[in-house]
C-alpha cells in the first residue's frame, strides 16, 4: 500500500468553506485507499481525521509559510513513515515541496483547487504578476498535477506551458451516488425552522460572505435581482447563509420585508441545498470551480448561474440541472427564475459518476505508484 503525505498550510477541521471541505473529504477517501498521513495546522481538530493520522507539525502563525524549521520537521515524518509521494494542497509551500524532492527523492503532487494568480488578478490584487511567476515555478517542479477543473487542465497546459502529460483532472466531489428522496421533507424542515410560508418558493444563496465575489454577488441579489422579482407575481423567499456578514449589513434586517432572510451560518448545509427549489449564483469574480454549485445539483436543486460562475463544471453532464446566462445580464437571470424555479429534473446518472469521492479516488490511486 502507498506512503503518502499531505502538506495542508490551513485549518480545514471541522471545515467552513468549499475550499476545507475539498480538503477534508478529498483526505477521508484517500486515507481509505493508501496509507495516509496529514501534516497540518496544531489548530485543527485531529479527532475528526477518521482514515488518516495526522500531525499537528505547522505553526498558526502566517510565518508558517516562509518556516525553515517545517522543513526539518516535514523530513523527519518522511523519513519515519517511509513516505514515497508528498502531495502540496495549492502552490504557497512549493518551495518545501522542491526542497523535499531533491532532499528525499520523494514523488511530488501539487493539488490545485483554482490557477491562483488568476483568482487574484479577478479580485484586483495588483501583485498577482509575482504569485504567477512563483506559482508557475511550483508548478513545473511537481512529478503531477492535480488540476480541479478540464478549463484549469486547459490554461495550465497551453498559457502556462506546463507538461500536458502531467496535469491530471481531480474535480471537487460530492458524496452523494443518487438523487436525494427528501427534498420535500427538507423543504418542509426549513420552512418549519424559520417561519417561511411553505408555498412560496425558496431561492438560496450561500458562500463565505466576507469573500468579496460572494459579498458582491449577494449585494446583486439585493440591489438587482431582488427589485425584478418582487415587480413580479412570483411568491417566494431568498434565503442568504453564509459566515461573516459585513456588520454594516445589519443582518441584512433592511430587506426582511422584502422576501429576503438571512440565516447565517447553518450546521446542516445539505439540508437547505435540498430544501431550495432554485440555487442563485451570480458570481463574475474569483476563478476557480464554485463548490456549492457541485453540491447543489449533486441534492437535487437547480442551480442559476452567470457563466463566469459556472467556470469549472462539466456543463454535459449537469443536464437542465444547470442553467447559465451572461455575466451582467440580471434581466435574463431574474427572467429564467420566473420560468424555470419549478423545474423538477432529476440529476443524471453521469453526474454522480463523475463526481463521487469514491470514484475520483479510484482513479488517481495508480498515478501516486
Amino acid at each position: 500500500m502507498e506512503k503518502v503525505l499531505n502538506i495542508v498550510s490551513y485549518p480545514y477541521l471541522p471545515f467552513f468553506s468549499g475550499g476545507q471541505k475539498l480538503i477534508a473529504h478529498f483526505n477521508e477517501y484517500l486515507g481509505e485507499q493508501c496509507s495516509l498521513h496529514v501534516a497540518g495546522t496544531a489548530d485543527n481538530d485531529a479527532t475528526m481525521a477518521k482514515s488518516y493520522v495526522f500531525h499537528p507539525l505547522l505553526r498558526k502563525s502566517k510565518l508558517r509559510y516562509a518556516d525553515p524549521g517545517l522543513y526539518f520537521r516535514i523530513k523527519k515524518l518522511i523519513t519515519e513513515q517511509q513516505i514515497t509521494t508528498v502531495i502540496i494542497e495549492h502552490p504557497y509551500l512549493g518551495w518545501l515541496g522542491w526542497m523535499l524532492k531533491k532532499s528525499c527523492k520523494i514523488k511530488l503532487i501539487v493539488h490545485t483547487h483554482n490557477i491562483e494568480y488568476e483568482r487574484f488578478r479577478t479580485v484586483g490584487k495588483n501583485w498577482w504578476p509575482l504569485l504567477k511567476f512563483y506559482e508557475l515555478w511550483v508548478l513545473n517542479q511537481a512529478h503531477t498535477v492535480f488540476c480541479i477543473s478540464e478549463e484549469d487542465r486547459t490554461l495550465m497546459t497551453e498559457k502556462m506551458k506546463i507538461e500536458a502529460g502531467k496535469c491530471i483532472l481531480v474535480p471537487y466531489g460530492i458524496n452523494q451516488q443518487q438523487s436525494p428522496a427528501d427534498k420535500a421533507e427538507s423543504k418542509a424542515l426549513v420552512c418549519s425552522k424559520h417561519g417561511f410560508d411553505p408555498t412560496h418558493k425558496l431561492l438560496l444563496f450561500n458562500g463565505l460572505l466576507d469573500y468579496k465575489p460572494n459579498l458582491d454577488a449577494l449585494k446583486i441579489i439585493l440591489e438587482q435581482i431582488n427589485p425584478q422579482l418582487i415587480s413580479s407575481n412570483l411568491k417566494y423567499t431568498i434565503l442568504i447563509t453564509g459566515k461573516r456578514l459585513p456588520a454594516e449589513l445589519d443582518e441584512l434586517k433592511a430587506w426582511n420585508n422584502q422576501h429576503i432572510f438571512y440565516a447565517g451560518f447553518v450546521e446542516d448545509i445539505d439540508l437547505y441545498f435540498k430544501a431550495a427549489d432554485l440555487f442563485l449564483n451570480p458570481v463574475q469574480s474569483g476563478g476557480g470551480v464554485k463548490t456549492k454549485m457541485i453540491e447543489s445539483i449533486a441534492l437535487g436543486t437547480t442551480v442559476l448561474s452567470t457563466e463566469t460562475g459556472a467556470a469549472g463544471i462539466d456543463k454535459k453532464i449537469c443536464a437542465d440541472k444547470l442553467l447559465t446566462v451572461a455575466d451582467n445580464d440580471w434581466n435574463s437571470f431574474t427572467n429564467i427564475i420566473l420560468d424555470h424555479y419549478n423545474t423538477n429534473a432529476p440529476t443524471p446518472e453521469a453526474y454522480y459518476q463523475t463526481y463521487f469521492w469514491g470514484n475520483i479516488i479510484r482513479k488517481i490511486i495508480p498515478i501516486l505508484s
